[in-house]
């Protein structure tokens, strides 16, 4: 048996995969799926899945009229289907020997260092006893603010927290097109570099069917991604054995070529946008040193022009150009108080160490 390209995956399952024409659950194509999961793991891979797909089950097991309370469908749906969902892969799984937990989860546990950790260490012990997690938003308390844009960013938060080798986005297309999908002469990139930031320019914004998301989101997750050393491969889930393929090295579907592998501090913080308490502005010398200094390079008080926001030490923080440019995330060490005190002042202790600073112009940044 051919050896695997990777040793850790996350396997991100969208609900136009997992959901037929009727917008019910595709056991076929569920079973279809565990039977690659299951090959995987006999070639030594550890696999986390992410699966859209509990509103789906839901639907199939209780009608709710249209006209009713969106959110309250919503969690209904998702109460009595994310039980039925869970245990249709324990069924699966079952004759391949495997077994799965679950782990619902929502942005807010995300919050902290302490949250992230927590959740590592669970799914990392889960893994080590050879138990696949299988992991979905909790919708019955994720609502507005609480949400995630969709399952693509759950799966790109995971892959980054468990410093997986990769991604694989499974959707209903064969991958990112150079033009509308529909248009005469479209056909696959293969390759995108992360550099790489024109999305928009040939990627429509349209919604899937079933879900929250889109190419758009996935492209933004998969160059996030590389960008911290995680290759991403987003390819067509219906397509039969295409998990096997990919795992086997075939060119297949689309792939977000990653930089250089960061520090699992690092990981995190990219990964912390939303949560961040604050910006802080610095000068043009500070930016060039930031990101064309062929050396680790903390951020120092005297290249900062301006303090907004109320942050304290370990908190989450935008660094940004004197034009608003949003350069990177960085952790704190120390408040805003005592941060604004300090901006100009030479000879003070950073206010972000290298280590805990995530540029997102890094193809000049030192690795």
């Amino acid at each position: 048996m051919q050896a695997s390209a990777y040793r850790k995956i996350v396997v991100k399952v969208g609900s136009n995969v997992i959901a037929g024409e009727n917008g019910l659950p595709d056991v076929a194509v569920m079973g279809r799926l565990v039977e690659q999961i299951a090959a995987a793991k006999k070639r030594g891979v550890d696999v986390v899945l992410v699966s859209s797909g509990a509103v789906a089950s839901g639907r199939s097991l209780v009608p709710v009229a249209d006209k009713a309370d969106p959110i309250a469908r919503r969690q209904l749906l998702a109460a009595i289907g994310q039980v039925k969902l869970i245990n249709t892969y324990t069924g699966l799984l079952q004759p391949h020997g495997l077994l799965c937990a679950q782990i619902l989860v929502t942005k807010e546990d995300f919050r902290d260092r302490m949250h992230y950790l927590n959740m590592k260490r669970c799914m990392g012990t889960l893994l080590q006893n050879s138990i696949i997690p299988i992991i979905n938003e909790n919708d019955v308390v994720s609502i507005t603010e609480l949400m995630f844009t969709d399952n693509d960013e759950l799966a790109g938060l995971i892959a980054s927290m468990l410093g997986a080798d990769a991604l694989l986005i499974l959707t209903n297309v064969d991958g990112i097109y150079d033009r509308p999908p529909r248009e005469p002469g479209a056909t696959v990139i293969p390759v995108i570099d992360s550099a790489r930031t024109d999305f928009s320019s040939f990627i429509s914004a349209e919604k899937s069917n079933f879900g929250r998301g889109g190419m758009l989101t996935k492209c933004s997750i998969a160059q996030k991604l590389a960008l911290v050393g995680i290759k991403v491969h987003i390819a067509n889930g219906k397509t039969p054995g295409i998990l096997t393929e990919i795992l086997s090295g075939g060119s297949v579907g689309t792939v977000f070529v990653p930089q250089a592998n960061q520090s699992k501090l690092k990981r995190w913080v990219a990964n912390s946008e939303s949560y961040a308490k604050g910006y802080v502005y610095i000068n043009a010398g500070a930016r060039e040193r930031l990101l064309h200094t062929r050396k680790a390079t903390s951020l120092l008080p005297v290249g900062i022009t301006r303090i907004e926001g109320s942050f304290q030490k370990g908190d989450i923080i935008k660094i940004a150009a004197e034009d608003g440019e949003v350069l990177g995330l960085g952790m704190a060490q120390y408040h805003a108080a005592l941060a604004q005190a300090y901006a100009g002042e030479k000879n003070k202790k950073p206010l972000v160490h290298y280590d805990y600073l995530f540029l997102f112009d890094t193809a000049d940044a030192p690795a």
